[in-house]
């Protein structure tokens, strides 16, 4: 269903000179409708949590039953997580999962997340992809829970969680009103509030807080009302819940968004970065309203007094971070671009591209080949007739082929088979793309795929 809203997207992504290239971090995993990202970084991975808009009728509101999980080790490519809870499958008592954060302590993930504006939970899992379990059995916050009220049409969602250098853990969260505001000690079990809520004021507050901290530095920013512009505004304190006073702007309203702003900024590698969403995708498949949204990013700086440089947008400002080895197992989920494939779970675990059909393709940006260069590529696909091929190119659709796979009939979608092709003249760094072609309908599901180097 999703594939033919995306075909004028895709269409405009593949003609009209370098926009290929130029759209790679505008979107960002521009396959599914994202939005309402939060960030849990680990050593080596950025994980991106989302609320999941596939499912949202093109008018009329929105429809978030779970939320959608994409990480990146480069910056440039993300690999699909898929769906990694769901509010009706998971537990007894929740419907949405609206604006989800999660955070790690001690070798778990805790996920949080708004049941629409009604109550706050949160999940657990033993890694940041889950399977997160319902730990409580019921809401986290609720508008009885201590502190939370007295407050004038408060919107109860849009969790922020936060670990202090002391250890001590705090969740933000509120909506729809400057004294909406409200933080909360957690106990280090994740799960449990300790103390009384506390109220916090913010100029033009309207949803989306985040918390980070720089040396003895709180931040906290937020989407303003839409009387402000919906920009998203930050404050700054020398402490977690008390003393902020307004700071400036992180970052104006998004380019083709027009609507509900919701962002956070994390630091990784050494970069920072501000990750939220717009409409670019939905508009471009002629999509009618507000209610599908996609992920984007940018990167962004402080001067010297530890204020923020305002987030200026680009289709291309991020830089990768590192490149793709190709000589190791890479998920066929993990791309920078595509245009008309779909994911789905895969039997053998994790995810994998299907719906593939004539002129599909995958981009995988900065794969370094290095000096001697590959010899074969192996890749594992599984396809339901015979007629399809898959074409691997360096730099765009119509660059070098350095492999040509005829894919077998394995039977059905899911039943798996490796294939190896002869590689010719894959040396160097290179986006790769791979592309589908063949016979009219539906072609090859990927797997995997890696190259052995000569």
């Amino acid at each position: 269903m999703r594939k033919k809203y995306f075909s004028q997207f895709a269409v405009l992504a593949v003609f009209g000179g370098c926009a290929v290239h130029a759209l790679a971090d505008y979107p960002i995993a521009s396959h599914r409708y994202l939005a309402d990202p939060s960030v849990l970084v680990t050593k080596d991975r950025v994980y991106v949590y989302c609320s999941n808009d596939d499912e949202s009728p093109l008018e009329g509101g929105y429809n978030i039953p779970n939320v959608v999980c994409v990480s990146s080790s480069d910056m440039k490519n993300w690999t699909d997580h898929g769906v990694v809870f769901d509010a009706e499958r998971d537990t007894k008592w929740a419907h949405k999962t609206w604006a989800p954060c999660a955070i790690e302590r001690d070798g778990k993930t805790y996920l949080y997340f708004g049941n629409g504006g009604a109550d706050i939970g949160v999940v657990a899992g033993e890694s940041p992809v889950g399977p997160f379990k319902d730990v409580l059995g019921k809401a986290l916050l609720n508008h009885g829970t201590p502190g939370v009220q007295p407050a004038k049409n408060m919107w109860l969602f849009d969790p922020g969680v936060f670990i202090d250098d002391d250890g001590q853990a705090y969740i933000y969260f509120g909506g729809n009103g400057d004294d909406n505001v409200r933080a909360a000690k957690l106990k280090k079990d994740m799960v449990s509030i300790d103390g009384e809520v506390i109220k916090m004021h913010a100029p033009n507050f309207f949803e989306a807080a985040w918390v980070w901290k720089i040396d003895d530095t709180y931040y906290f920013s937020y989407s303003t009302t839409p009387s402000a512009a919906m920009r998203i505004d930050y404050m700054t304190s020398k402490h977690p819940t008390e003393g902020f006073e307004y700071a400036g702007i992180v970052a104006d309203q998004p380019p083709i968004n027009n609507n509900n702003n919701h962002a956070c900024e994390f630091k990784f590698k050494g970069k920072w970065y501000h990750v939220y969403h717009n409409r670019i995708v939905a508009k471009e498949a002629g999509i009618p309203g507000a209610f599908r949204r996609n992920i984007a990013i940018e990167e962004f700086s402080y001067d010297a007094d530890g204020n923020i440089d305002k987030v200026e947008y680009t289709t291309d400002g991020v830089e990768q971070v590192e490149h793709v080895n190709p000589y190791e197992r890479v998920e066929a989920e993990l791309f920078a671009a595509q245009k008309g494939v779909e994911t789905e779970p895969c039997k053998e675990g994790g995810m994998n591209i299907t719906d593939t059909q004539d002129g599909d393709w995958i981009k995988i940006a900065g794969v370094d080949f290095g000096d001697e260069g590959a010899s074969k590529v192996a890749v594992r696909v599984a396809a339901e007739a015979r007629g399809c091929g898959i074409e691997m190119r360096l730099d765009s659709l119509d660059g070098k082929r350095i492999a040509r796979i005829n894919v077998p009939d394995t039977g059905d979608g899911q039943h798996w088979k490796n294939v190896v092709g002869e590689v010719m003249g894959a040396t160097g760094v290179h986006d790769l793309y791979i592309k589908f072609v063949g016979r009219d309908g539906d072609l090859a599901n990927l797997d995997w795929w890696q190259f052995a180097p000569k």
